[in-house]
């Protein structure tokens, strides 16, 4: 599964909320290939068509409705340096079985 993480300027942020949602994939023991990395908001537009999933921010989720109708599954966190809730939404929207 290819996941893309994105904030404002794809520098600290971003990878800081990429190593929670790594935590919290291996955390629910994940078995499938995770292949995940962190960005900018505007390179995961740029980009995300590519991924199966973008996470972000939840008040930056609006800036990816045209990949989201093109099938990439957008979710926004509202504590984006929260490793329980990267579970909660990893589990919410069934990624465990991608």
């Amino acid at each position: 599964m290819k996941i893309i993480v994105a904030c404002a300027n794809g520098a600290g942020t971003s990878l800081m909320m990429m190593n929670k949602i790594k935590q919290a994939f291996n955390e629910l023991e994940y078995k499938g290939k995770l292949d995940i990395s962190h960005c900018s908001l505007s390179e995961g537009k740029s980009t995300g068509r590519t991924a199966d999933v973008i996470f972000c921010a939840q008040n930056f989720m609006k800036d990816f409705d045209a990949l989201r109708a093109k099938g990439v599954q957008i979710i926004g966190m509202k504590n984006i340096l929260s490793k329980d809730e990267a579970k909660e939404k990893i589990l919410e929207n069934n990624l465990l079985e991608k």
